[in-house]
């Protein structure tokens, strides 16, 4: 069993086959992170999807549906961490986005109420993802690499 996932080497460079990317422990943390929002997410949004109401239905139908196939694709992760990572960070941005453009107003305001508490205190669970995500891999694969091309 490899301890690493390998990246292809241009052929041209004979001294080494692969490069390491994401060592063992990171596979492991980032299995981690899915299973968390598997499980976070089976736990208090698949109930609700499963039974529900016509009114529910009209009132949270889309953001349940949303949160239950982010669930649902947080299981692939599992089996592949590395190539799911984007699941993650869109999980890091939505929370982010929220945060910033809806419950710091609303703070600042002094209109937090019982339940944008209770919704702030759910989305602030997101920071145990941030150190066990591979931020190098991330900084190398997303940002400096180069894109596909457009034609």
């Amino acid at each position: 069993m490899s301890s690493v996932v390998e990246s292809p080497v241009p052929s041209s460079d004979m001294k080494s086959a692969a490069l390491p990317e994401v060592s063992l422990l990171r596979l492991y943390t980032l299995r981690l992170c899915y299973l968390i929002l598997a499980g976070g997410i089976g736990t208090f949004f698949w109930p609700n999807i499963i039974h529900h109401t016509s009114e529910f239905a009209i009132t949270e139908g889309i953001r349940f549906s949303l949160l239950g196939g982010l669930g649902l694709a947080a299981i692939l992760g599992i089996r592949y961490p590395v190539q799911m990572i984007p699941l993650l960070l869109f999980e890091l941005i939505w929370k982010g986005i929220y945060l910033v453009a809806f419950a710091l107003p609303l703070w600042s305001a002094h209109q937090i109420n019982d339940a944008v508490a209770a919704d702030i205190q759910s989305v602030l669970m997101v920071v145990i993802f941030i150190p066990l995500i591979p931020w190098g891999y991330v900084f190398r694969n997303y940002i400096v690499k180069r894109g596909d091309r457009w034609k």
